[in-house]
This record gives structure tokens, sequence and C-alpha cells, in this order.
């Protein structure tokens, strides 16, 4: 499988998207390439020598390791295979390149130096679990990982207050139970969300419920890989800024600037930001 460019006489960069779980979701496609491609870039070097001996396939050209502390360094050495008309396969762990993975800055850099690239379609874990979450799949937002720290967390958190859109982002398991409490207190306790648990794979758990009770689950322990859909937010009924004064005194509680909180409560609310600015002032004065 050698994608020659004819004009420009160079390779071309295959994404190709792996299993998440279940090996029989390899698709044809990503067999021949891992079989035939001159270069084979990935996340974990030991991973997709697994994957190819599951597939019962031999790679057929060089492996190479491309994660986030070398993607700088490996991208230049990359790039120079291209230029010599070689295909480069990228594949990472599970999924999609780029979504939360590496990919993103080789495919930014083959687009500059006008580079092909291709893509091989397949498993990807947010529209796996935005699928099956149940919450509405007709507009939704992907926010790959929220920030370790509870202080970041929770004003991340407030950035997606008004988010009206499904929200799906991964997390560790081991972070999962405080990242759930910390949603419920932001976004609160009734938000519905669906926490999915090894997609694809042999113990394969989906929980839909809300948000607290998502959190007292979460915290007697879960493994594996997880993706958590949220549901967006419903607009609130009133349009009168003063019954709004309330909420946005309740996010300046939990240090988001008042400017900001104001901004938040006045999407949901469907009122404009200096009028409900202005009804905060009136309410403390």
């Amino acid at each position: 499988m050698e994608h020659v460019n004819a004009e420009s006489g160079s390779g071309t960069l295959v994404l190709a998207a792996t299993p998440l779980g279940h090996v029989g979701d390899a698709s044809p496609r990503l067999v021949e390439a891992l079989k035939s491609a001159a270069v084979v870039a990935a996340e974990d070097t030991r991973r997709v020598r697994s994957l190819a001996s599951a597939l019962g396939i031999t790679l057929g050209g060089r492996v190479l390791s491309y994660y986030d502390a070398v993607e700088q360094t490996r991208t230049p050495v990359l790039l120079d295979a291209l230029h010599e008309g070689r295909t480069v396969l990228l594949v990472t762990d599970a999924g999609m390149p780029s979504v939360s993975d590496p990919g993103y800055r080789l495919v930014s850099a083959c687009s500059d130096a006008g580079v092909p690239v291709t893509c091989l379609p397949g498993p990807s874990a947010v529209t796996t679990a935005l699928a099956i979450s149940g919450l509405p799949c007709d507009r939704f937002c992907f926010e790959g990982f929220p920030p370790r720290k509870q202080g970041e967390r929770r004003r991340w958190f407030g950035g997606l207050v008004g988010e009206q859109r499904t929200c799906v982002f991964f997390e560790a398991p081991h972070r999962l139970a405080d990242t759930l409490a910390d949603a419920a207190e932001v976004l609160g306790a009734e938000r519905r969300a669906a926490v999915c648990r090894e997609l694809t794979k042999t113990y394969e758990q989906v929980r839909r419920d809300r948000l607290d009770v998502l959190a007292e689950w979460a915290a007697e322990g879960v493994r594996g890989e997880v993706t958590v859909v949220l549901a967006g937010a419903v607009p609130v009924a009133s349009s009168d800024p003063a019954d709004l004064v309330g909420r946005v005194e309740e996010r300046a509680a939990d240090g988001v600037r008042l400017k900001d909180a104001v901004a938040e409560v006045a999407e949901i609310g469907g009122v404009r930001k200096k009028e409900l600015y202005d009804a905060v002032l009136e309410a403390r004065r």
C-alpha cells in the first residue's frame, strides 16, 4: 500500500483508527495498511505489535514510537520519510489518532509541507459512548480530559454551565469520583450523564443517572478506560434578570469572577449580561 502523490512525489500520511478493545473491529483496510506501510508510527510500539499478532499478521515496515513526549523530535523524521515517497501509517493505542491522542502536530506539519494526508476511519470512543449514552446526539462537543487539580477542574466545569450541547470527555478511573462530584457541585446534582467503561471489551459497562448518583457509585472504585457523556444545559424559563441573581452568587461563591459568573448564567437564562450584572449589583446594595 504505497500512496505516492503524482504531483509532489511525496508519500502519504495515513491516519488509522484502531479497535477500542475488540480486535474484530479492525477494518480490512487497517489490516492491509499494517502489513504494507513503509513506516508505522505508533503511540506504543508494544501495543501495535500485539494488535498485529492478534490479527495474525506481520508488520511490514519500520516501527517507530510516536507519543506525546517525542512528537516534536519525531515529526521531522516522519516528514523526511514522507518526502522520500514512503507511506507513513499513524496509529494510537485505541481509537482515532489526533482525538486526545498523538497526531495533530504531524497532520499540521504535513499540511504546511504540502504532504497528502488520508484516513482509514473506524472506532472512536467519543462517538461510541455518545451513541449508547441515551442522551441527545444531534449536537455535541468533545472536551478531552478535565484538569487534574480540583480548583481548575471546577472552573473548567464552570465553562460548561451554559453549554446546551451534549458534552463528551475522558477521565482516568482513579479521578472519576472526584470529577463527577465536582460536576454535580458546579452543574447541579440533577444533571444527567452516562459513564461508559471498557467500551467493546468483555466487561463493558454503561451507567446512566444523575451526576450525584454517579459520583456515589464511582466512589466505590472504577477500573478501565472511561468516557463520560454529559447532558447539555436546559435553558432557564425565566427572563427576569432578578430571578437569576441567586445563581450568579452561587457561582461567585465558588470562586468564579463576577463577570464570568454573569456571562455563564446570562447565557442559560437568555438575558442580557448587562441587565443581569446590574441586577446583581442592585441586590448587593
